[in-house]
């Protein structure tokens, strides 16, 4: 489709005005994405090498992990450059394909955590069937559904917002390129956009979220209910802590962004709120995997130890 716009790049005015700001802020967002890249590549390195690990539950967080790498890719590298350089702007395909990788991962994520769920509540409401219900192929399957519904979301708006015509200012209050402030700045009407962005995306965000309420709303009454012993109760539960707190990392932020209209929200609060799901949670993920689940700390251990002997082998046969 041929593009009506007269604006050929916009100017990304990132998170601070504040100048005395930018090399404390890189650094910090630096380290953050470094942490994030290393963190989630050691989870899905040892979920691949590892055959242990070779299960529907670690087959689904090495998506995970594999998607929060992506997510903040998408936006930190071009935060970070920004902090540097005078230049703020990005071109106008630049910044669409921005939005449509954003809205991409983030969708794909969304609906990975709600087949997340389900997946825990297959292992312990129906254990006899687990291996049935979850076998390879299935959890392909889903795991390909959720991948392919998010890139079609995704270039719906893409698609939707590069066909509008930008020609008033080209200054975006944000820090990366994303719906809501690219339509602030469209001309003419935009009802359809606002639609599909309320409709669609509030669907996909909404949907995965809900089942992931009843899955562990199963879980839970299937429990107390069914289980009489304390200890089983606890290490049950437990399976589930880590996947719960990731979900509510994730939901809490999305919510309160794309829940409310936007005239009841300041740019700042949405570049405070930006950031919790585009840089923070990301990198908490493997934190929280890797310090609540003992076979993903004794596999990240076995690896390190692993290392170590294959660049010190001399050291290796002392010991």
């Amino acid at each position: 489709m041929l593009n009506q716009t007269s604006v050929t790049e916009f100017l990304l005015l990132g998170v601070t005005d504040i100048q005395e700001l930018w090399p404390f802020l890189f650094v910090v967002f630096l380290t953050i994405y470094l942490i994030n890249v290393a963190g989630n590549g050691a989870i899905l390195m040892i979920v691949i090498r590892d055959p242990k690990l070779h299960s529907p539950m670690y087959f689904f967080l090495g998506n995970l992990s594999c998607l929060d790498i992506c997510y903040s890719t998408v936006t930190l590298p071009k935060m970070l450059e920004n902090f540097l350089s005078p230049n703020k702007a990005i071109s106008f395909v630049g910044c669409i394909s921005q939005l449509h990788f954003f809205h991409f991962l983030g969708s794909t994520e969304a609906m990975l955590l709600a087949v997340m769920a389900f997946d825990r509540f297959v292992a312990i409401c129906k254990p006899l069937r687990y291996t049935v219900i979850m076998n390879h192929q299935h959890c392909t399957q889903m795991a390909g559904t959720v991948w392919v519904i998010g890139f079609s979301h995704a270039l719906m708006h893409s698609i939707m917002t590069s066909n509008l015509n930008f020609c008033r200012f080209n200054h975006i209050h944000h820090f990366f390129c994303d719906i809501k402030p690219l339509l602030e700045l469209a001309c003419g009407n935009t009802d359809l956009n606002q639609w599909l962005l309320n409709t669609v995306t509030g669907t996909i965000a909404m949907c995965p979220f809900f089942l992931t309420l009843l899955s562990y709303s199963y879980i839970i009454t299937s429990l107390l209910f069914k289980t009489r012993s304390c200890s089983v109760l606890h290490k049950a539960l437990s399976t589930c802590a880590s996947h719960f707190m990731v979900v509510t990392l994730f939901y809490v932020p999305v919510l309160v962004t794309y829940a409310r209209p936007s005239s009841g929200s300041s740019m700042e609060q949405e570049r405070v709120i930006a950031i919790m799901y585009t840089v923070v949670t990301p990198v908490l993920n493997p934190l929280i995997y890797t310090l609540r689940n003992k076979d993903v700390k004794r596999a990240l251990i076995k690896a390190v130890r692993r290392n170590y002997r294959w660049r010190n082998p001399e050291t290796a046969s002392e010991a």
